[in-house]
C-alpha cells in the first residue's frame, strides 16, 4: 500500500484535548512544513476527565513550547508527585505510588534488595522513607527549581487545556472549521480518505487525517473498520460518573484512588476546585446505585451536574490504517487508574512527529507506528491490571472476580519473578519503571520469598548507617519544602521573565 503524493495537508477530525494537543505539536514542531486544519463541533461534547497526568507531561509541555506558569494559570493546574491508593489490597490499607526513585541502587541489585535485608535484620523502616517524592507527597509538600526538581506531573482542567491550546493554535495559523462531519469520502480504489464532507456541504480535503473523535472512532473504525480488541475480561470497569466540586481544603500533590465495592473513586485537586469520579463495572453495580453512592461521598459545593461516561477498555487493532491515524480515545482506552489517558495522546503525537510521512504513506511507516503503539498500550494495560489482580479482597463479587481472574502471561511472569526473588525488570522505552512496579507490588502486600544477598557483604552497622543517612537526607529535604498549596500560589503568580 502506497500513497505516492507528498503529505502536506493534515486534517484533524475532532477537538478536545487530543485534537488541540495534536494541532499544537504539529504547528510548533513542523510549522510551515504542513498545512493544518482542525474540524470540530461545539455541539459534540468531549469526555474531559483526563485531569491527571504523569511525568511525561512535563516533556510534552516543553515540546509544545508552553511557558509552564502560564499553562498552569490557564488550566488551573496543580503539581502531582504521586497517587494515593486506599483500600486496594485490603480495606483500610493505604500506599502511595510516587514518581520518584527509591533509594540508591548498585550494579548488582536494586536498592530494595538492601532494604529487604535490613528489614530481615530488624531495621530499615518503611520503603517510602527512601524516596523524596513519596515523603513529600505524604506530607503535602512540594518544591521545584532548575537545580533541585522533584519528578512531577500535573493535575489540570482538561477542558480549559483544550481551550488554551485552541487559542494558541489559531494564532499559529491552524485553520479551525466548526461543524459536524456528515460524510467521509474515500478513494474508490485505495480506500484512502480523501475528504470530510461537512453538514454545511463544505468539503475538507487532506493528505493525512488524524482521528481524534473519541470512542466512536469516526474515521478509524466507522469508516475504515480497523477493528477493536476488547480487554473487558481483564479490566471490568466500563462506566464512570464524574462531577466537579469546590475545593474544601489545601490542594495535595496527589491524585486519590479510593477502592469501593465495585471499582474505585478518584479525587483530583486543582487550584480552586476538585475533579471527582466514580469508576465502576456495570456488571456489578447499576448506574443509579453508582450515582447515589458517588454523590453521598462528595464534599464541597457541587459545581456541575454529574455526568455518566461509558467506555470500553481495549485497543484499536490498527492505530494507523491507510492515511488515517487514531490518537487519544479513538485509538483505545484502558481506564483512568494510573492517569495514562493524556500520556497516550502525548506519546502518540510524539510518535507521529518522529515517523511523519513527508514522502507519502507506506506500509513500513504504518507497521512501525502500529508496533510501537501496540507495545505501549499492552505494557500499560499489564501495569493497571496488576492493581486488581493483587488484591486480597473477597468481600464483594467484584473484588473476588479480580482476585481470581486469569491475567496475561506477560504480567503473570513479572509478578511471579518478584514474589519468588524480588527481581523487577523493565523493557527499554517502557513507561513504568522499576520504582513504580516496586511501590505497587509492595503496596499491595506482595512479600518476596527471597532476594539478592548482596547486602550481607556489609557489616550490619554499615548497612544501618547507610540507610539512616539516606533516610535522614530525604527527611531534611522535605522539612525545608513549603506546602504544596503555598508553592503553587506563589509559582503561578510569577510571570515569565521578559527576554533580554
Amino acid at each position: 500500500m502506497q500513497q505516492q503524493q507528498v503529505v502536506r495537508k493534515v486534517v484533524i477530525a475532532g477537538g478536545g484535548s487530543a485534537g488541540w494537543m495534536t494541532a499544537q505539536a504539529l504547528a510548533t514542531q513542523l510549522g510551515p512544513l504542513v498545512d493544518l486544519t482542525l474540524v470540530e463541533s461545539d455541539a459534540i461534547g468531549t469526555v474531559g476527565v483526563g485531569e491527571s497526568t504523569i511525568p511525561t507531561a512535563r516533556t510534552f509541555v516543553h515540546l509544545l513550547g508552553l511557558d509552564e506558569r502560564e499553562f498552569m494559570r490557564e488550566t488551573q493546574a496543580t503539581f502531582k508527585i504521586g497517587i494515593l491508593f486506599d483500600n486496594w489490597a485490603r480495606i483500610g490499607d493505604r500506599y502511595i505510588h510516587s514518581f520518584g526513585e527509591v533509594g540508591k541502587s548498585t550494579l548488582l541489585a536494586h536498592f530494595h534488595h538492601l532494604w529487604l535485608e535490613a528489614r530481615a535484620q530488624g531495621f530499615g523502616g518503611d520503603l517510602g522513607d527512601y524516596c523524596l517524592e513519596y515523603k513529600a507527597s505524604a506530607e503535602g509538600k512540594f518544591f521545584t527549581s532548575e537545580t533541585a526538581p522533584l519528578n512531577y506531573a500535573y493535575h489540570l482542567d482538561a477542558t480549559k487545556f483544550g481551550q488554551y491550546l485552541r487559542g494558541r493554535c489559531m494564532k499559529q495559523g491552524v485553520r479551525r472549521i466548526e461543524g459536524k462531519i456528515q460524510e467521509v469520502k474515500q478513494h474508490p480504489e485505495t480506500g484512502f480518505v480523501e475528504a470530510l464532507v461537512m453538514e454545511s456541504g463544505e468539503r475538507v480535503e487532506g493528505d493525512l487525517f488524524i482521528d481524534c473523535t473519541g470512542f466512536r472512532g469516526l474515521l478509524i473504525e466507522q469508516t475504515l473498520k480497523a477493528g477493536f480488541e476488547d480487554w473487558g475480561h481483564w479490566l471490568p470497569n466500563d462506566r464512570a460518573v464524574a462531577m466537579q466540586t469546590a475545593a474544601v481544603g489545601p490542594a495535595a500533590p496527589l491524585t486519590r484512588a479510593i477502592a469501593h465495592k465495585a471499582g474505585w473513586q478518584w479525587g483530583i485537586p486543582l487550584q480552586h476546585r476538585e475533579g471527582n469520579g466514580w469508576v465502576y463495572s456495570s456488571g456489578h453495580m447499576s448506574d443509579d446505585e453508582a450515582r447515589d453512592l458517588f454523590l453521598g461521598q462528595l464534599r464541597g459545593e457541587h459545581l456541575t451536574e454529574p455526568w455518566l461516561i461509558r467506555f470500553r477498555p481495549g485497543r484499536r487493532r490498527k492505530s494507523w490504517d491507510k492515511n488515517v491515524i487514531a490518537l487519544g480515545l479513538a485509538s483505545g482506552f484502558i481506564e483512568p487508574l494510573e492517569s495514562t489517558s493524556l500520556h497516550m495522546i502525548m506519546i502518540g503525537v510524539t510518535r507521529l512527529l518522529q515517523l511523519f510521512p513527508f514522502g507519502g504513506v507506506n506500509d513500513s511507516l504504518i507497521n512501525r507506528f502500529n508496533h510501537l503503539a501496540d507495545q505501549e498500550i499492552v505494557r500499560i494495560r499489564d501495569f493497571v491490571v496488576m492493581h486488581y489482580k493483587l488484591t486480597e479482597r473477597n468481600d464483594t463479587p467484584y473484588w473476588d472476580r479480580c482476585r481470581t481472574m486469569e491475567i496475561p502471561d506477560s504480567l503473570a511472569e513479572r509478578i511471579e519473578l518478584f514474589r519468588e526473588s524480588a527481581q523487577i525488570y523493565t523493557i527499554p522505552g517502557e513507561l513504568f519503571q522499576i520504582a513504580s512496579w516496586l511501590q505497587v507490588m509492595t503496596g499491595q502486600r506482595v512479600e518476596p520469598k527471597s532476594y539478592h544477598y548482596m547486602a550481607r557483604m556489609m557489616p550490619p552497622a554499615q548497612l544501618r548507617k547507610a540507610l539512616e543517612d539516606l533516610k535522614g537526607h530525604i527527611a531534611r529535604a522535605v522539612d525545608r519544602m513549603p506546602s504544596h498549596q503555598a508553592f503553587v500560589e506563589q509559582y503561578v503568580a510569577q510571570r515569565a521573565a521578559e527576554p533580554a
